[in-house]
């Protein structure tokens, strides 16, 4: 369990959190956190949807998740025999748009490094609509 607490501490933190605060979150996700062959899957066909594979693409995605503005808030933290999943609640605006998601993002470790990622959502057609 000691890893997987640390790599819990690479997470966040228990507040709400503006765009500045996510690049910050973000930024502590480096790549000797993560397995060579990281694997985060997202549903939906928006531009963050999909399957992200390897390090560089994970990085892109989280960067490109952030350019959107949003607004986060770390809601729990759980820790399990291989991992840990993230309580999030996400909001954002853009022109007529908005969001305001509900998610947990699962992370599998593997010799104390994220190897996999999947994200559910509350409300894949909003996400959908969001994020083009």
């Amino acid at each position: 369990m000691e890893k997987s607490e640390e790599q819990c501490r690479l997470h966040g933190h228990s507040s709400q959190g503006t765009n500045q605060d996510a690049r910050e979150h973000f930024g502590r996700i480096r790549r000797e956190n993560m397995t060579d062959d990281i694997v985060w899957t997202l549903p939906g066909t928006s531009l963050i949807s999909g399957e992200a594979s390897g390090v560089d693409a994970v990085i892109a995605r989280a960067h490109r998740i952030v350019s959107y503005e949003l607004t986060f808030n770390l809601k729990h933290i759980m820790i399990g025999q291989s991992g840990l999943a993230l309580s999030l609640h996400n909001t954002a605006s853009k022109g007529t748009q908005s969001l305001d998601e509900h998610l947990a993002t699962v992370c599998t470790l593997r010799d104390g490094k994220i190897c996999e990622i999947n994200t559910y959502l509350s409300d894949v057609e909003m996400v959908n609509a969001f994020f083009v």
